[in-house]
């Protein structure tokens, strides 16, 4: 008889391959990271990585689907220049920009991955429009829209040119919110 394994245990081992290849990815790329980065990356053998995960893609669309944002309480200037601050800092600080500017050209040809990047965004830009001022709900859709967006080509920015300054980007997210 094997002995038991706790799915707290399982579920760690998944999240230890989740995150050797988010920090492989982030690194090398999706296409220049191997099966055998990620065995090295997580500590783990070929056979523990194949209990969880059949192929490199699944595990694309199991680091895309932890993906998150923290978005702000309300939407004050205050607020948005916090919630990009944190944006910048992730972009600059933890090589999660680049992951994120990778998935979204892996998401552009793998239907899977495809699947759940819509639906993150869908989830954002509903959250968005949930924060939106009582006085502009009737543009609400069309504000979460602008403010997901700035806030994707803010952090590929951050990732392009090394540091942006996010003042600019909370002045033009003032205005749509304002109107």
């Amino acid at each position: 008889m094997s002995p038991k394994v706790s799915q707290e245990h399982l579920d760690a081992r998944r999240q230890q391959i989740v995150d050797a290849a988010r920090d492989q990815f982030a690194t090398r790329g999706f296409a220049r990271t191997s099966m055998a980065d990620i065995v090295a990356g997580s500590g783990l053998s070929n056979g523990a990585i194949y209990r969880y995960f059949t192929s490199k893609d699944d595990i694309v669309v199991a680091v895309c689907a932890q993906g998150s944002q923290a978005l702000p309480e309300t939407l004050t200037a205050a607020s948005v220049a916090t919630f990009l601050e944190h944006v910048r800092t992730q972009a600059r600080d933890t090589d999660h920009g680049r992951l994120v500017v990778q998935i979204y050209a892996e998401a552009a040809v793998s239907p899977a991955l495809a699947a759940v990047v819509q639906g993150q965004l869908a989830d954002l830009r509903a959250r968005v429009a949930e924060l939106v001022p009582p006085q502009r709900k009737e543009a609400a859709g069309a504000i979460a829209e602008a403010f997901v967006s700035l806030c994707a080509g803010y952090s590929q920015q951050v990732v392009l040119r090394g540091d942006v300054d996010p003042a600019p980007y909370v002045t033009a997210l003032m205005a749509v919110i304002e109107g």
